[in-house]
């Protein structure tokens, strides 16, 4: 069967829909402790999951960099077009395994209809590695957020806190090393020669290159590109990339007024307030991403959130609504990335 882009198309709708069915049936919480829940949220709802209008377009304005720096001057594909592939993507992201690799082939595919498939591809592959670079200069600062909170007599230290962030600070370095190679060198290749090296995919990757050699070099080429030739677009979507993580923790933010943690209110307390959601943030997307091969990252999250919180001297109970509020938050997304996909532009 030959798999069109409409077949492929409704292949991604199944699963996206199939992976919300999955979720409402596996909450950790019966549907009375959810309404429970939700009802409490109230209203603070709203900023929670509309916060995400703003992330999002952050995301997009950062790929946006990327594809403007990659297309052809001929080729066009306005934002709003880059905004819709970057939420569905984000969609399909949370409802698909093995790490959220559903959105890239998506976002490939839906963006070969503007660009050329190899300048799509590349900027693809370029916005993957810059969200993954921004998350570890994420846990990298979260390092010296806590460090100041612990100067200031916040938060706690401890030789065990010392060996947990020493481990974060040398996992983040050679994550930093690795891109930077890849950025300089290009990384496809490389990337489907290491998969060579996986016990009974030698010849597929061998097939692979060989019926592909050029279309890989000029995907690497133009990721070594965008690095050399336009640095001005290669900063702007990281920077775009790192702060829609720190908008992104606002969430965490609003929840925790939402319980009555504010550090004793005033513009000090606020502020203290906003770096712990950082660092709840941080720490709970480190250990989802460490261990994502789990649709949505079922009971990863969850227990992410709970462990964070709670090393933060707060309750498990708050620990827990937020894990909760944020999973409901995700199913929206995903529902009304589902409801992009069927709109036509």
């Amino acid at each position: 069967m030959k798999w069109t882009r409409q077949r492929l198309n409704n292949l991604f709708f199944i699963v996206g829909v199939a992976a919300v069915v999955v979720m409402m049936l596996t909450f950790d919480v019966s549907f009375i402790e959810l309404w429970q829940h939700l009802t409490r949220a109230g209203y603070w709802l709203i900023p929670i999951v509309g916060v995400w209008i703003v992330i999002y377009g952050m995301n997009a304005c950062a790929w946006r960099c990327i594809i403007r720096s990659n297309k052809q001057p001929e080729e066009k594909v306005g934002f709003w077009r880059i905004y819709q592939l970057t939420i569905v993507g984000y969609a399909l992201n949370y409802a698909t395994p093995v790490g959220g690799l559903g959105g890239e082939p998506y976002r490939i595919m839906e963006l070969s209809k503007h660009i050329n498939k190899e300048s799509a591809t590349s900027s693809v592959i370029l916005y993957a590695m810059m969200h993954f670079l921004a998350h570890f200069f994420l846990w990298f600062s979260s390092i010296f957020i806590y460090l100041a909170l612990v100067a200031i007599g916040d938060l706690p230290y401890s030789m065990l806190v010392g060996i947990l962030l020493g481990s974060i600070a040398v996992f983040c370095m050679v994550a930093f090393y690795v891109l930077g190679k890849g950025y300089q060198k290009g990384l496809v290749v490389k990337l489907i020669k290491w998969v060579g090296k996986v016990p009974g995919l030698k010849r597929w990757s061998a097939r692979f290159l060989e019926k592909n050699d050029e279309l890989l070099h000029n995907i690497d080429a133009q990721i070594i590109s965008l690095h050399h030739r336009d640095k001005r677009a290669f900063y702007t979507s990281l920077t775009l990339e790192y702060f829609s993580r720190i908008v992104q923790s606002s969430e965490v933010f609003f929840m925790l007024l939402l319980f009555g943690v504010d550090c004793g209110g005033g513009f000090s307390g606020l502020a203290l307030t906003f770096l712990h959601s950082i660092l709840i943030l941080s720490f709970t997307s480190l250990f989802a991403n460490m261990i994502g091969f789990l649709p949505m990252q079922l009971g990863v999250q969850e227990g992410g959130f709970v462990l964070s919180i709670a090393a933060l001297g707060l309750s498990a109970a708050l620990g827990i609504f937020v894990s909760i509020i944020c999973r409901v938050r995700e199913i929206i997304w995903i529902l009304i990335g589902l409801l992009l996909m069927r709109i036509e532009k």
